[in-house]
């Protein structure tokens, strides 16, 4: 970390690497509650989770493991049919996860992912899977979200899926040192915008990363997938501006952002660093700007920690 990074926030996205093992470690002895091969199912959250949720939904399906969605709990399609919905809620209190939760009682499974086992969500969910470990004080979150989605990548290595597992999660941790550790490039500390691009399971870590910058520094980003990124907008890329990659880049988009005058960032493409310990280096920029800005990242503007209605 460097003496910018100084603040709540940026202390506990410090310990990812850590909770990504207990994460992993986790997984095995949680299979019970998690979804089975071939199950058919849904995943939903609120805001960074469900972006997690989108992630995941992703690396199940591509790893031949059943037909997966991810919702915003609160745009759940209530007429469809799910062997199981898994939910993923931090603070166990978000209103439109417990009203969902409530809704599929005695009608489909459900498995909560949450890190406060003392929360209406214990008893709101037929099994639950608690990450108190991961659990934050701060309102923006960093580790539950990626601990969460580490817990579910490890578990579908252990059922069979390969790659996406154990391995890839110790790999993971490894990257998100390294992530911690080194400074991060001027160049993007001189930015005033920046769009994320992903694809396949990394579109909902892009997404996530926009959010982090937009709560924490109030900075203008957008998230796109990469390939939908040309069809409009690469426009808003030029001098003084970025497009951040996680994954790997498509062939060609290096040379059309070299165009615009843009910045381009690709740290997790083919070699590079685990796109979830990428996430810490986005984590750690949005820090770094809302101090640059005179900003407190521990109390974004117009947020709280849980939304109850």
């Amino acid at each position: 970390m460097t003496a910018i990074d100084s603040s709540l926030t940026a202390e506990e996205l410090a310990t990812q690497p850590d909770c990504w093992r207990r994460a992993a470690a986790l997984a095995g002895t949680s299979a019970a509650a998690l979804p089975r091969r071939g199950e058919r199912i849904a995943v939903v959250g609120c805001g960074t989770s469900w972006f997690m949720a989108q992630s995941y939904a992703a690396l199940r399906e591509a790893a031949g493991q059943g037909e997966t969605d991810a919702f915003a709990a609160s745009e759940f399609p209530g007429a469809r049919d799910y062997d199981r919905v898994v939910a993923i809620t931090r603070s166990g209190t978000t209103t439109e996860v417990l009203t969902l939760l409530g809704a599929l009682r005695g009608r489909t499974a459900t498995t909560a992912l949450t890190a406060d086992p003392h929360t209406p969500v214990m008893t709101a969910a037929d099994q639950v899977v608690v990450l108190d470990f991961a659990d934050e004080r701060s309102v923006v979150q960093t580790r539950f979200a990626t601990s969460a989605l580490a817990l579910l990548r490890a578990h579908l290595a252990g059922d069979g899926a390969g790659g996406e597992g154990p391995g890839s999660v110790a790999k993971a941790a490894e990257d998100a040192e390294r992530a911690l550790e080194e400074p991060l490039p001027d160049d993007l500390l001189t930015i005033d915008q920046v769009t994320f691009l992903g694809a396949g399971w990394t579109n909902g870590l892009a997404l996530e990363a926009g959010l982090k910058m937009r709560e924490a520094a109030c900075f203008w980003t957008e998230a796109y997938p990469a390939m939908e990124y040309r069809h409009g907008p690469i426009a808003i890329t030029g001098p003084g501006r970025a497009a951040w990659m996680f994954g790997e880049l498509p062939e060609g988009l290096a040379g059309d952002i070299a165009a615009t005058g843009g910045l381009l960032v690709a740290g997790s493409g083919a070699g590079g660093l685990d796109p979830m310990a990428d996430l810490v280096r986005a984590q750690r920029l949005a820090v770094a700007l809302a101090t640059a800005r005179g900003l407190d990242p521990d109390n974004p503007r117009a947020l709280t920690r849980s939304v109850q209605l």
